[in-house]
């Protein structure tokens, strides 16, 4: 087979393959004695059909198939033989491919246009300048965890007089005459918008009465429909005053700080004293918030590598024809909206390739697997589940991993981790201590 290159032009070029009968022939009568070992003709034994009666039948569909995997494998080929770095896949150049006869031709030529992608460097170095950020814990964060830690393991017991945030339990009854009636309502007078009607709740005992206006109160016919039992429709037309009859108030207190909070929160036997969990709820937001900085110097170091790719010439009409001919359902519209979103996308692919080949990263198994299982643990972190067994994170880690899409964005953040640490080592890296509050505005 002869392939020929045309001239690179606007990082553009054309490769015409010229098909003979010595590059599919052999393949061709393969593929045919197959189908012939197979095929049921009327008249004939499987496997007696006469080959020309096959050819006949099945000649030019088994020849297209064969050229198309001919003519892709040879352009592959010649990618990887060449070392050029493609953009997408070839695309047929029609206008330079002729129509092919399969009754009477033996030589077959075909056109593909291909687009590579700039030359650049994406690798940082001592002029390039990063931040490490450390992020100070104070006292007040130790004390907001420590007191979250309480609310979370805390109980509901009952009272005897309101205070905000109880939750109240009696009968409501519209002051009209043939009014609502609902037994066992539920209220949070804390939930109330109004301030003059939630006083009126504060400092009421069980058994006492309180006159109050839902409509005023709530302001939401959501609200007052939830509440009184109606629809939101006949809410929006409620002005009614109710009176509510205190039967029993609840309030969430939180738990003590003392040893079984310790154990709830790490386990049995780990924490001694106050001070010594004090000292392990500080080193747990330490950790997370490293996580965090961490975090951050990858966004920093993305985007001074993407920096260096400022204004990088791409093919732009050849990435946008691949688009629409690999998106069938994509509009024109869709495409001229979403490309230069898509062309940076393109930008940190090439370049976490490049970065990879020159860092030699390689993700591994044991990476992916040690990774998953944070995701698993900072999952059950967030319903307040800090202490889950070892194997329970091992399996909810390999059933994620099971799931293709999840697979596949662990094992992208699993390497673009590993390309920001190798950044790490050659950028100029400062460190830099700064409170949580002016963290978060580095993110405004």
């Amino acid at each position: 087979m002869q392939i020929n290159q045309s001239e690179m032009k606007d990082l553009q070029a054309v490769l015409t393959l010229t098909v003979e009968p010595a590059d599919y022939q052999e393949k061709v009568q393969k593929d045919l004695k197959q189908i012939r070992q197979k095929a049921n003709v009327p008249g004939f034994r499987p496997g007696m059909v006469p080959m020309g009666l096959v050819k006949k039948m099945y000649g030019k569909g088994v020849l297209a198939d064969v050229l198309n995997k001919v003519v892709g494998e040879q352009l592959s080929k010649y990618i990887d033989d060449n070392n050029l770095k493609v953009l997408g896949d070839p695309l047929p150049n029609n206008e330079l491919t002729p129509d092919m006869d399969l009754d009477n031709q033996d030589t077959f030529t075909f056109a593909f246009d291909i687009a590579v992608a700039p030359e650049f460097d994406a690798k940082l170095n001592g002029h390039n300048k990063l931040t490490q950020y450390v992020i100070t814990v104070t006292d007040e964060m130790v004390d907001k965890q420590v007191n979250s830690y309480a609310e979370r393991f805390g109980e509901y017991v009952d009272a005897e007089e309101v205070q905000d945030g109880d939750m109240l339990k009696g009968l409501l009854t519209e002051q009209k005459e043939g009014g609502i009636v609902k037994e066992d309502a539920v209220l949070m007078p804390a939930y109330m918008k109004d301030d003059a009607q939630k006083a009126l709740f504060q400092g009421a005992k069980k058994g006492d009465v309180v006159t109050f206006n839902p409509a005023a109160a709530y302001g939401s016919e959501v609200e007052v429909s939830s509440l009184v039992g109606i629809s939101k429709e006949e809410a929006k037309d409620l002005t009614s005053d109710f009176t509510f009859e205190i039967k029993t108030i609840t309030r969430h207190q939180p738990a003590a700080i003392d040893g079984e909070l310790f154990a709830k929160v790490y386990g049995e036997n780990n924490v001694k004293d106050e001070a010594d969990f004090r000292a392990r709820v500080k080193a747990e937001i330490e950790a997370n918030m490293a996580e965090d900085a961490k975090y951050k110097f990858g966004l920093d170091a993305k985007a001074a590598v993407m920096k260096k790719m400022e204004g990088l010439q791409f093919p732009e009409s050849f990435l946008k024809r691949w688009v629409l001919a690999t998106n069938e359902k994509m509009t024109q519209e869709e495409l001229d909206k979403d490309f230069p979103a898509m062309l940076e996308e393109l930008k940190w692919h090439l370049a976490k390739d490049q970065l990879m080949k020159a860092f030699e990263v390689k993700v591994e198994k044991e990476d992916v697997e040690a990774y998953a299982r944070e995701v698993a643990r900072m999952q059950f972190m967030q319903y307040g589940l800090m202490h889950v067994e070892d194997a329970y994170l091992d399996n909810f880690a390999q059933e994620m991993l099971k799931k293709e899409d999840q697979l596949r964005g662990i094992v992208e953040r699993v390497a673009e981790n590993k390309i920001y640490d190798a950044l790490r080592g050659v950028a100029k890296v400062e460190e830099k201590a700064i409170s949580h509050e002016d963290f978060g505005k580095l993110f405004a």
